[in-house]
């Protein structure tokens, strides 16, 4: 018994010791609590990635279809031919173009919401806006391509408006046209814009509630017109927002492959690049090749919206 309590006592000694040292020495506390989500991260995520992109370097046998581990270059130089450029440049061009008009449809509505809304109010429209993505991603972009077909509820939406021939006029253009919306990049676009734009009224909101009623006030007694406010005082302190909402939409189009396959003409964006390298042909060397082009881009666009404060709209 006396044994049993000795013991005892013992552990609990060493438990007390082992706290007051992680007490005066917190940054040791820290370590130990971020040593384990930092292996799994380095090892399965960073080191998985690596892998990924190591085997951009391996070459691919046209002949035979299969991947041998001879080192080359020539997969990441294909990358800068002009078919390949193209894809690049039709994903970058649709993820700024969403971006954009993401910033535009958020800002008055994250606006509303972080100015004149309260209580019950502002509960309907944070729920109003995540709505949508409680749905299934898949489900959305197939209900989109009903949506815009030929005799769907958008072309009977605008036969309704009478703006037939200004549909007609823009599907004309080179770069966006097709025979339907869902057939054009302009459909496309719609689509992105939709299943994205929540992810950008949020933080443009977060950013905005964040704002001192008091400059406001002060912009008024200064004599500002309600155009120079904004203009001068909160579109500026917003921007941190905007570029952290456009993380989300640029970051996103830029990788998704389903929404391309689904609604608009035939052409490949990265997403589809990479799915069709490494499913139907298993080029998986030029797949890889294909992966580091986002990972690029993000890196320089996170280094841009990070001057204009992003990070802190987080």
């Amino acid at each position: 018994m006396s044994q049993s309590l000795a013991i005892g006592s013992a552990g609990v000694g060493l438990l007390r010791r082992l706290s007051d040292l992680l007490y005066r020495k917190p940054t040791l506390y820290l370590s130990l609590l971020l040593i384990p989500p930092l292996l799994w991260f380095g090892a399965i995520y960073l080191g998985s990635l690596l892998g990924l992109l190591w085997q951009g370097f391996y070459t691919f046998d046209d002949f035979s279809m299969t991947v041998t581990p001879d080192l080359t270059l020539s997969n990441f130089a294909a990358l800068f031919q002009p078919a390949n450029f193209d894809i690049i440049l039709r994903t970058v061009g649709m993820a700024l173009a969403v971006s954009i008009a993401s910033a535009l449809l958020a800002f008055p509505i994250a606006y509303y919401m972080a100015r004149y809304t309260s209580g019950k109010t502002k509960a309907f429209f944070y729920i109003a806006v995540m709505l949508p993505m409680w749905a299934s991603y898949i489900v959305k972009a197939y209900a989109w391509t009903l949506l815009l077909a030929k005799g769907g509820v958008a072309m009977w939406f605008i036969q309704a408006l009478h703006l037939q021939p200004l549909l007609e006029l823009i599907l004309v253009v080179p770069g966006v046209g097709g025979n339907t919306l869902s057939t054009s990049h302009l459909g496309r676009f719609l689509v992105f814009v939709y299943i994205w734009l929540p992810f950008m009224i949020l933080p443009i909101q977060a950013s905005l509630e964040r704002l001192p009623p008091s400059l406001l006030q002060a912009s008024a007694d200064l004599g500002a017109r309600p155009a120079q406010t904004f203009l001068q005082v909160i579109l500026p302190l917003s921007i941190p927002g905007i570029a952290a909402g456009s993380i989300f939409t640029f970051s996103l189009t830029l990788g998704d492959f389903i929404v391309p396959q689904l609604v608009g003409p035939p052409g490949f964006f990265i997403g589809n690049m990479v799915y069709s390298q490494q499913g139907s042909i298993g080029n998986m060397p030029m797949a890889a090749a294909f992966t580091l082009v986002p990972i690029v881009l993000i890196a320089v666009y996170l280094s841009i919206v990070k001057r204009l404060g992003a990070f802190d709209a987080l």
